[in-house]
């Protein structure tokens, strides 16, 4: 680590820079957030020493508050207030992606890559706008499942089944829609796929046996709400269902405000949604798998990229900071299979800051889904031709993307 300071004492300093600068403009107040609301309460009682009652006030996501409730006790130590916890808690997932963008800086220097790829790719994966918004509305954790999802992947295709299993299991704690990232991390592993999976599943399950635990009395009529199956009343614009939705109903926010032009979800998508975005991600995977036996293997990251853009698309709660954990890993693929700066990083960045900051304010929300439609579906079908799209003969990782989008780029090895 110190050799690896003293040779890249610059990208350092410049990542550390852009963790303040995350902290300065996503981190000033946590009022009226989803961190005021959801994971206040919970660790307010942590605080107190009520171990089970923070168990029962956890939200949803409440593995993440497990895996960061060290972070939300250190404020004590010098008398911090909730503003500090707000920072602490939310300083770690910043810190994650910091690292990943100085280990992709070092990969792309040694492969050869230009300056000018190296210092958008760090500064793009270290303090991403999108990064700012996650941290303003208190959901600084999905950037962390995105940081966790990759290096988990990064891990498997090392043939270090140990380590991606631990990522895993720590990435579906971290966020549950994390399970996307188990088809990757298994295509990516050239053996000792069991006792990854096996791993996984056991770090999974000691983090969540004291929420189910708590919180199932609670929701004994339904499982699905102590574990986010179920989506409820919630249903964004910047998604595939959104003209099955009723229009003419007044429809409000948390905080009781109209939201006008909003549509009333169909019934069934509640139920259907979210496991369908898991279940979808089984065959995918299978198919890329199959693909990629006569072409020296599929690309597991590539297939990550085009999973999470999937769950962007088909989750009726799709939020502005959900393109986040996508967008870094499109970034991390980017970065290591293509010598130049990493151009789809920063189209998806700009693309899903208007998508969800800017264009919301100007247009209805039907034209804005349709803005989001005339986006992302030829995404997908462009993500999904270039991984499985039969070749002939064998074709390293990531050449169908590169030979279809960018035929001037030279492939850099993964490893």
């Amino acid at each position: 680590m110190i050799g690896f300071i003293r040779k890249q004492w610059l990208a350092c300093v410049f990542a550390g820079v852009g963790v303040w600068t995350m902290v300065y403009l996503g981190l000033y107040g946590f009022a009226w957030t989803d961190y005021d609301f959801e994971v206040t309460p919970a660790y307010d009682a942590l605080a107190g020493g009520h171990l089970w009652r923070f168990f029962q006030l956890a939200p949803v996501y409440g593995g993440s508050l497990e895996l960061r409730a060290p972070f939300a006790m250190l404020p004590a130590l010098w008398g911090g207030g909730e503003q500090a916890r707000f920072e602490t808690v939310s300083l770690p997932c910043l810190i994650a992606a910091a690292l990943l963008a100085l280990w992709l800086f070092s990969r792309m220097r040694d492969a050869g890559a230009s300056r000018l790829a190296r210092w958008t790719t760090l500064g793009l994966c270290a303090a991403n706008p999108i990064t700012v918004y996650a941290c303003q509305i208190g959901h600084a954790e999905e950037l962390l499942g995105g940081v966790l999802c990759v290096v988990a992947v990064l891990a498997a295709e090392r043939g270090r089944a140990v380590w991606a299993g631990l990522l895993l299991g720590l990435a579906i704690v971290d966020k549950e829609w994390a399970l996307l990232a188990v088809g990757p991390v298994l295509l990516a592993l050239p053996a000792n796929r069991r006792q990854a999976l096996a791993i996984a599943g056991t770090v999974a399950a000691v983090f969540y046996a004291p929420l189910i635990a708590a919180q199932l009395p609670s929701h004994a009529s339904s499982a699905a709400a102590t574990v986010g199956a179920a989506t409820g009343t919630i249903f964004q614009p910047q998604q595939l269902w959104w003209f099955l939705g009723a229009a003419g109903h007044v429809v409000r926010n948390s905080n009781g405000v109209v939201l006008v032009g909003y549509r009333v979800p169909p019934g069934w998508i509640s139920d259907i949604a979210h496991p369908l975005i898991i279940a979808i991600s089984l065959p995918l995977t299978l198919l890329a798998a199959r693909r990629g036996r006569g072409r020296g293997g599929a690309d597991a990251l590539l297939v990550l990229v085009a999973l999470l853009l999937l769950r962007c698309a088909l989750d009726p709660w799709d939020n502005g900071y959900y393109p986040l954990p996508l967008i870094v890993a499109l970034i991390a693929w980017e970065s290591l299979r293509m010598r130049r700066p990493p151009l789809y990083g920063l189209l998806a960045t700009v693309a899903a800051w208007a998508i969800f900051q800017e264009l919301p304010s100007h247009i209805s929300a039907d034209l804005g889904s349709a803005v989001f439609d005339l986006i992302c579906l030829p995404a997908i079908a462009l993500l999904l031709r270039a991984i499985y799209r039969p070749s002939v003969g064998t074709a390293p990782r990531g050449a169908m993307l590169q030979r279809r989008l960018a035929p001037s780029i030279t492939l850099q090895p993964s490893d």
